[in-house]
């Protein structure tokens, strides 16, 4: 997604579950030019769905986010991240199990990293939930595109989202 970046946009990756969700409730938000969904954070090279799905690769099921900054914080979409699935569950989201659904932010900067985890902690301090949150957060990794067909799959097939809202305590 590097290459066709405008020199004012910003780049953010999160892992949260079955990526067809996360990359639709991302590509809703104001201020997010284009997504990618795919795999990061894993030991195999260019892998495929397949190889993703055996729970052996290290990938996580991602979306690579385009954004604007002076249009969308990066604090604004660690707020839609944290909404959209559990942080406190291990390697799992709703139905889908293995580590390839676990929770991960892979920040790209210094920046994105101290926001993230200053995120972190104020969500762990505010009680919200109540089992500890488990979500990674990483140095970005090599991103490999899904393959097309996985691509913005809601706009492309209608249908609801895959992604589990979680239980405020």
């Amino acid at each position: 997604m590097n290459d066709n970046m405008n020199s004012n946009m910003q780049l953010a990756t999160f892992a949260a579950g079955c990526f067809w969700g996360i990359e639709e409730a991302f590509r809703k938000t104001k201020g997010v030019k284009s997504t990618m969904v795919g795999y990061t954070g894993g030991r195999l090279e260019n892998p495929t769905y397949e190889d993703v799905c055996t729970d052996k690769t290290g990938h996580a099921e991602a979306v690579q986010i385009q954004f604007d900054p002076s249009e969308v914080s990066y604090e604004k979409l660690l707020d839609v991240f944290w909404s959209i699935h559990d942080p406190t569950t291990m390697n799992r989201q709703g139905p889908d199990m293995g580590s390839q659904y676990r929770s991960m932010i892979s920040f790209h900067t210094p920046e994105q990293e101290e926001i993230a985890k200053k995120s972190k902690e104020a969500l762990e301090r505010s009680g919200r939930f109540k089992n500890k949150i488990v979500t990674e957060i990483l140095p970005a990794l090599t991103f490999y595109k899904a393959e097309e067909y996985h691509q913005q799959y809601y706009m492309k097939r209608g249908g609801g989202s895959c992604y589990v809202r979680p239980m405020s305590e």
